[in-house]
Order: structure tokens, then sequence, then C-alpha cells
């Protein structure tokens, strides 16, 4: 299209000419032509700034190694990338994951089982351990577990990769 312009503005025809022959804004086309008297060109040209330091394969790194153990620390992975000379801070390596939606989360504590619950529990495994089939297709199984139901959207997520609630089973048998 940028081309055509430059085609169309060098047989003689102005701005509006064009802009009603392409379809294109009359603005548009005076950009596109300024473009080309001043560069040359109607490519687009690089951008200014510094090149990243992390080449797309020690990007590819870093997730994998973070989607593998989400407990990886900033700095074992800058450790790990300084292995195949690649030396960055680790904020830079916490900005780029947080560009591919990796974000640091800390996992929401777990109670621990009391000396109760865990004899309760041994109790029920052993009472239950010979029962037959059709004894558990006819148990019911709820959670006992209080659920937000204002934050279940922000339920999701790496914070919530481990188990976020205290496993308490309530066994209802039908007899």
């Amino acid at each position: 299209m940028r081309t055509e312009v430059i085609e169309i503005y060098q047989s003689g025809k102005g701005y509006k000419a064009i802009s009603k022959a392409l379809g294109l804004q009359r603005t548009t086309v005076r950009a596109i032509i300024h473009k080309w008297q001043k560069h040359g060109t109607v490519v687009n040209l690089p951008r200014s700034g510094r090149p990243t330091k992390i080449t797309p394969r020690a990007q590819r790194r870093l997730i994998r190694e973070v989607t593998k153990d989400p407990r990886t620390t900033s700095k074992e992975l800058q450790a790990s990338l300084a292995s195949i000379k690649v030396s960055v801070h680790d904020s830079t390596i916490r900005k780029r994951l947080g560009k591919n939606g990796l974000h640091g989360r800390f996992p929401r504590r777990k109670p621990l089982l009391s000396k109760k619950n865990i004899r309760a529990r041994l109790n029920f495994a052993k009472k239950h351990l010979n029962d037959c089939q059709d004894f558990w297709e006819n148990t019911l199984w709820t959670d006992e577990s209080k659920l937000n139901y204002n934050n279940f959207a922000k339920m999701s997520g790496p914070k919530f990769l481990q188990s976020a609630v205290k496993d308490s089973l309530q066994v209802i048998a039908n007899a």
C-alpha cells in the first residue's frame, strides 16, 4: 500500500487525489510521503533503544525452568543464565517473566493437620479398608472448607498451585 502511494505521488498526483484513489486518509498519505522523502524508504525502521540482553533462547529457558518449578527464585534463574554466559540483573529476569504472564506470588499457607485429625483419618482408613465397591458408590464426599464467592475470580494462578485449603472431608454414607 505504501509503495502504491509513492508510485502515484511520483506520477504527479496530489495528496487529495491519492487519498481518494486508495481510500486512505489524507494525513496517512502525507505521512507516508514525508517518510519516503526523509528516509528514502517506506518500510518500518528499527526502533531506538538498547537491544535486549536476554536472547529468545535464554527466555525460553527461563520460562521452561519456572513452569517446571514455580518456586525457583530470580537469583537461581540468574545463576542458570550465567551458566550460558548471559549476565543480567535479577529484576530484569522478573520483568521478562512478568511480560510472559509468570508473576511472582507467595503460595497460600495451608493449615497443618492436628493430631486429632490425623487419628480420625487413620481410624477411618482402618475401619473402611475392606469395604466393598457398593459402599463407596453410595458414599457422598463433601468438602467442609469455606469458599468466599466474592474472591472466587482471584482463586486462580500461580499462588494456588499448591493446595490452599485444609483437607477435611466428611463422609456421609447411605446405609
